[in-house]
């Protein structure tokens, strides 16, 4: 069974910069693609973007498009979303997930579903 725990969050200023990390437990992790999610209170959790398994292929949401990064180093089972010029309505509980893609891995028109959640980190943006 893998277990992935995020860390990182936090209380940032607007306009600041984050880095979460997702860390895996298990032998799965270095094969598997990962997702970055969010959810703002009162929201649903939407997909920011996913890594695929070896890291050489990558996808993001529009909305993540230029300044969110999701990268992974296997060696230390752990995936990171890299957030810059953070706003205020950015501010959710970010997860991550164990995915399966279907379709092209960085292709807008690829599906997914989720095999494994984390338990989520708290991302507050003050203005």
């Amino acid at each position: 069974q893998v277990q992935l725990v995020e860390s990182g969050g936090g209380l940032v200023q607007a306009g600041g910069s984050l880095r979460l990390s997702c860390t895996a437990s298990g032998r799965t992790f270095s094969t598997a693609a990962v997702g970055w999610f969010r959810q703002p209170p009162r929201k649903e959790r939407r997909l920011v973007g996913h890594i695929n398994w070896s890291g050489s292929k990558t996808y993001y949401e529009d909305f993540a498009k230029g300044r969110f990064t999701i990268s992974r180093d296997n060696t230390r089972n752990t995936a990171y979303l890299q957030i810059n010029n953070l706003k205020a309505e950015e501010t959710a509980v970010y997860y991550c997930a164990i995915i399966n893609v279907f379709g092209a891995e960085d292709s807008e028109e690829s599906t997914w579903s989720v095999q494994h959640w984390g338990q989520g980190t708290q991302v507050t943006v003050s203005e």
